[in-house]
């Protein structure tokens, strides 16, 4: 029988914690859409939704004409699905993990390592990184999403190390005169920024808690009498506090720049790029790793002095972090979301209500395509049977394969599509 290039995929869900509960979180809105016969429970967290051939989330294959049960046992039987060039610059693996996040409370104060570092962890402490692959990553917004995101502008730190004496108790006098003597020359404002985080971030403990506890009673009793505490980022203060607190990570936000992403905005994370997700739901693709160095937020394994020494220590505004995507001259339905890295690009087709057929374009390399709204009914060669995609459904399209689609809902169409444009 002829080979089946496109198939429809299940795709694995985890309940991490932090994930947003029951039928609040896009990703079971989506699970519940792809199969209306799964069960979700309304008091059970469903954070992430992982469409891939990752190891600890292989997508299952939903097509009994298919030996293989699952995409990454597809991938290595027929390798040659990824398309030529990525088949030869990634080992025959599919190079990037596709996923949704529903994010609740705050996950991390994290950054993930280059190459050379993550070799170098996952030679030295392979429990904590588990493999040798950096791990670029890029978040866009379903729902306003917010998270942090680079070290705020220089002015922006010395003012909240003016008006939050909590906040300079734990820089310390030294450090802070370094910073604010620093400005106007990058090398040494690199250099002073970096002090006054490793300064903070290795805080004895007893002084971080007591600190932090005096902020919150300040900051509280300020709010309930109705002033302003915008001045010391009351609100995120007392947000973040509730979920983690006694943690040093929210201190964190008198460094880190608070982004809001409004739906299509994107954040691209590069190596060495603190952030941290605070709320909302978000589409990400990421190269094919789990290595991420954390320092905050976080009930898991934290590494500060290698977050610390890795670091990018470059003040940019909270705007600069929002990653430009482009339309495509030849399709005016179609968005890219194309990372300075060449493991994965995102393509956003968004198709109108005055479009009833529209072809998905072949590309040159795998590709795995999610349908956020409408219906349709899609027909390829490659997948030697119509197949009815809505709200929910996951494809998997090999290298080289176009897909027609007739839409038959009356509100257009919106799919987002990960693959690897080399």
């Amino acid at each position: 029988m002829e080979e089946v290039k496109v198939f429809p995929l299940t795709c694995a869900v985890q309940n991490y914690a932090w994930g947003k509960v029951g039928l609040d979180s896009e990703v079971a809105k989506l699970v519940l859409g792809g199969d209306p016969l799964a069960v979700i429970e309304d008091n059970k967290p469903y954070a992430e939704l992982w469409m891939g051939s990752h190891p600890k989330g292989d997508a299952q294959i939903k097509d009994n004409r298919i030996a293989q049960t699952t995409l990454g046992q597809w991938i290595a039987h027929y390798p040659a699905c990824l398309g030529s060039k990525v088949k030869d610059a990634f080992q025959g693996q599919l190079p990037f993990l596709f996923k949704v996040l529903s994010v609740n409370t705050a996950l991390s104060i994290q950054a993930h390592p280059n190459k050379e570092l993550a070799a170098s962890l996952h030679a030295q402490f392979p429990e904590h990184y588990p493999d040798n692959n950096h791990k670029p990553e890029m978040a866009i917004a379903l729902t306003r999403f917010q998270g942090l995101c680079g070290f705020r502008p220089v002015e922006e730190i010395l003012n909240f190390l003016q008006l939050v004496p909590e906040f300079h108790a734990l820089v310390g006098h030294e450090a802070a005169d370094e910073l604010r003597g620093s400005v106007g020359d990058e090398v040494r404002t690199s250099q002073a920024l970096k002090k006054c985080f490793l300064r903070m971030m290795s805080c004895e403990k007893k002084l971080l808690v007591g600190k932090l506890n005096e902020l919150v009673k300040r900051v509280s009793e300020e709010g309930a009498a109705g002033k302003d505490t915008s001045s010391s980022n009351g609100e995120l203060l007392l947000r973040l506090h509730s979920q983690y607190p006694g943690d040093i990570g929210c201190f964190s936000i008198y460094f880190l720049n608070y982004v809001v992403l409004e739906p299509g905005q994107a954040m691209f994370l590069g190596a060495n790029e603190p952030h941290a997700y605070i709320y909302g739901d978000c589409i990400e693709c990421m190269a094919c790793s789990d290595n991420t160095v954390r320092a905050g937020l976080t009930p898991k394994y934290i590494d500060v002095n290698t977050l610390c020494e890795m670091l990018n220590y470059k003040p940019a505004p909270a705007s600069s972090k929002i990653f430009p995507c482009v339309q495509d001259p030849s399709d005016p339905c179609v968005t890219l979301y194309n990372p300075p890295v060449p493991d994965f690009t995102v393509i956003k087709i968004q198709v109108p209500t005055s479009v009833k057929d529209y072809v998905v374009a072949s590309v040159d390399s795998a590709s795995i395509l999610l349908a956020i709204e409408g219906d349709a009914v899609a027909t390829s060669a490659a997948a030697l049977s119509d197949l009815t995609m809505r709200r929910g459904t996951v494809l998997f399209v090999s290298a080289n394969e176009s897909l027609s689609l007739h839409i038959t809902s009356q509100s257009g169409m919106t799919l987002f599509r990960a693959c690897c444009l080399l």
